[in-house]
């Protein structure tokens, strides 16, 4: 069965081409996996937003009002770093509801994944870090609220810490969060995660790999996970302009496969995002979040 993809043409806000965020990815991602023969219209499936009642569940009644009325402050904005106007609004809802919609599959299938996601830096009260709403954070609340799940783990292995799923879900002790990236890196004050492994700028593949797969072990012990998150950021690639560690296109994949099969040998789903990646080469970005759906659909 090919792997389950999830994806909408609103993940797309048309921010300016020279904005750092390059929104432009997401649809040729998506022309990436249709050349590669991942994405056919027997395997895509086009998501709805994330209803208000979602949303509500990890962010303040009030922000989530706020963003789909268009109307965050001025300062909220800053913090997020692009104004929400409409299309910036919508992208979020569609971002999260693909995420939830990702996770059911995954459940179904055993594996999934989205093609946008990964907006770890959205904490319970407000966005910041080009992320607006916590979409992992989201899905996991609302299967833990429809009981589709009792032990959610959460894998973040973006280059930047994962403090707004950490604010989030620190109170749920259903949900363990696992974070490791740039100890240098955003954000300079980060919230502390179940678990977080921090490392030195210029870390290779090797490095990397060894310490993930020291980890790995114990956090597949500490529970009988019912699903995985798995945040498949690509900004430890050693072109990327905000990583600051020195990943290649051949560590990355090696990553993606050794994270994705430690689970799915143990009969874990596994719901793949994409996270971060910020090279000013959008076609090359596009190219390396590919890696995790190639990786991901030799296990579908």
């Amino acid at each position: 069965m090919p792997l389950q993809i999830v994806h909408h043409p609103g993940y797309d806000a048309g921010l300016p081409p020279t904005h750092r965020f390059p929104m432009s990815k997401y649809p040729l991602l998506l022309e990436e996996l249709a050349r590669r023969g991942l994405a056919t219209d027997g395997n895509l499936h086009r998501t709805d937003p994330a209803p208000a009642a979602w949303l509500k569940l990890a962010h303040d009644a009030a922000y989530v009002d706020q963003v789909i009325a268009c109307a965050v402050p001025a300062q909220i904005e800053r913090d997020i770093g692009f104004p929400i106007g409409e299309r910036v609004s919508r992208r979020a809802q569609l971002a999260a509801g693909g995420t939830v919609l990702a996770a059911r599959l995954a459940l179904e299938h055993g594996i999934a994944c989205n093609t946008a996601g990964g907006s770890h830096h959205a904490r319970r009260a407000q966005g910041a870090g080009f992320c607006t709403f916590n979409d992992v954070a989201v899905a996991s609340l609302v299967l833990l609220s429809e009981g589709l799940a009792a032990n959610i783990l959460v894998v973040d292995l973006d280059v930047h810490q994962g403090d707004g799923t950490a604010d989030i879900l620190r109170p749920e002790p259903r949900v363990f969060t696992f974070s490791m990236h740039g100890e240098r890196n955003y954000p300079n004050h980060k919230i502390a995660s179940d678990l977080d492994v921090a490392l030195p700028d210029g870390t290779g593949d090797a490095a990397y790999l060894e310490t993930l797969r020291e980890v790995l072990p114990a956090l597949s012990e500490r529970a009988n996970w019912d699903l995985v998150f798995y945040n498949a950021g690509v900004d430890p690639h050693a072109d990327d302009r905000l990583g600051r560690l020195s990943l290649t296109d051949a560590g990355l994949r090696q990553r993606d496969l050794t994270v994705i099969e430690h689970f799915r040998e143990r009969g874990i789903p596994v719901c793949g995002v994409i996270g971060g990646g910020y090279s000013k080469d959008v076609p090359a970005l596009a190219t390396r979040h590919a890696i995790l759906f190639e990786v991901a659909s030799g296990f579908a």
